[in-house]
């Protein structure tokens, strides 16, 4: 019986070979590798973002790495480039119901759905991939890095420049429409790389959180005073000494006036120097603009002080339509004249024996040198006079400067100015931003971000 059951169990598999072909060739099939999973999901084309029921995109930003590139000090701009590494989901592009043994996946970065980092205060602002590929995990998981280059308007108390320390907020954020909205989760790993920048040092960068629980990135800022204090600071100093010196001069010649007008030029230079470096205008206008309009009222003033004493030392009045009772040269070879004919009189007389005559003659010389020497100690009446009132002028420019250091010293240690670096945050100028996107055929992407 054993026989007939083996015969025709055969005969029944030699009926069947297709089937027994067939069921070896399935179980003998090559599972689906990396590369396979891969092409699956670029062939879904999920270039929108993920979409659930509350239409709410959660993108959790794990790590931040910052960098001030420059600091405009003129503008109140400050270029930085920072690194965000960030992570969301997007179960479409998960194969948890797949049976596969890999974890992960590395997808092209501009085949999928990227988020766009929004800054707040940002004037422009462009992203780019750090680097074109992307790694997704199986449950969906998209592990991602961007590059931000930006450009922050950013207002800092610049009324003590150059000994000024202050902080410019970077507010990195997502967007929101009236239904769907972006929200990033900015983790506290934040790091800073370079701290110096020229004159403008970095020194750290912490993530704020204000009571309206907006979040954003505090970078602190100081500068370093020993460039401005060498080129702008310093030399005002020593053009101010350099004009009290100048009180020793003689004013007589003129060489006082000659170096007191090469002092106001030189200092206009400086005036140039300060208005190419620093804002003109603000509610904190640096206090660098005010010392040099004193400096130059003082140099002024001090110019026009030795012009009028160099005019009082040789007449009496500064007045031009006055003419000088010194210098008159037709006077002058007048007397001189009658000098002449004085002398020519009295040897005449001299000749003829007339002694009345000669005695005349000899008394309107007398009264002649009498009046000539006079004039001389008139003259020198008007110099000591005008010495006089120059040392009067130095001492009131002594006291002046004196006070001015004073009341500059009190100043600088008073905080009279607050500057509101948060007031970028309106909803009505929010929603006037608008987006430009724009894709590149080497595999990356940025967008530019302009506030009307």
């Amino acid at each position: 019986m054993v026989l007939p059951h083996m015969i025709s169990l055969l005969l029944l598999l030699c009926s069947s070979p297709q089937v027994f072909v067939g069921g070896i060739s399935n179980s003998t099939e090559a599972p689906c590798d990396r590369r396979c999973l891969a092409n699956t999901r670029v062939a879904k084309e999920l270039f929108s973002a993920p979409q659930n029921d509350n239409c709410t995109i959660i993108v959790n930003i794990t790590s931040i790495q910052y960098e001030t590139l420059s600091f405009d000090t003129k503008d109140m701009q400050m270029n930085s480039r920072i690194k965000v590494n960030m992570e969301w989901k997007d179960p479409d592009l998960g194969w948890m119901q797949e049976k596969s043994r890999f974890p992960t996946i590395v997808l092209p970065v501009d085949k999928i759905w990227i988020p766009r980092i929004v800054l707040d205060n940002a004037i422009e602002t462009s992203m780019e991939p750090y680097t074109n590929d992307v790694q997704v995990r199986r449950d969906g998981t998209v592990n991602h890095a961007v590059v931000l280059f930006t450009t922050v308007s950013c207002q800092i108390n610049l009324f003590n420049y150059p000994f000024v320390a202050g902080s410019c907020p970077v507010a990195i954020n997502g967007w929101s429409q009236k239904t769907c909205t972006l929200t990033l989760q900015i983790a506290d790993n934040v790091t800073l790389v370079g701290g110096s920048r020229g004159e403008w040092q970095t020194t750290s960068v912490i993530k704020t959180v204000d009571e309206s629980n907006r979040v954003y990135l505090q970078v602190a800022l100081s500068i370093n005073p020993f460039s401005a204090f060498v080129t702008l600071i310093l030399p005002s100093g020593l053009v101010l000494l350099a004009d009290l010196v100048s009180f020793a001069l003689p004013f007589e010649g003129g060489e006082r006036n000659s170096f007191k007008v090469t002092l106001v030029l030189s200092f206009t230079m400086f005036l140039l120097i300060l208005s190419d470096h620093l804002p003109n205008g603000g509610y904190c206008s640096p206090l660098l603009h005010y010392h040099f309009s004193f400096c130059l009222v003082c140099l002024v003033m001090s110019m026009l002080a030795s012009i009028v004493l160099t005019r009082l030392s040789v007449d009496d009045s500064f007045l031009v339509c006055r003419r000088s009772a010194k210098v008159h040269p037709s006077n002058s070879s007048k007397t001189n004249d009658g000098l002449d004919q004085e002398k020519d009189t009295g040897v005449r007389t001299i000749k003829s024996g007339d002694l009345a005559s000669e005695t005349a003659s000899l008394q309107k010389i007398v009264n002649f040198l009498e009046t000539m020497d006079e004039g001389e100690k008139e003259v020198q009446s008007k110099v000591a006079f005008a010495y006089l009132l120059d040392k009067f002028c130095f001492g009131f420019f002594i006291i002046i400067y004196i006070l001015y250091a004073i009341v500059l010293i009190t100043i600088t240690r008073t905080d009279i100015c607050k500057v509101n670096n948060l007031d970028f945050w309106d909803e009505s100028h929010r929603e006037d931003a608008y987006y430009d996107y724009s894709y590149s055929d080497s595999d990356s992407y940025s967008y530019t971000n302009t506030y009307q």
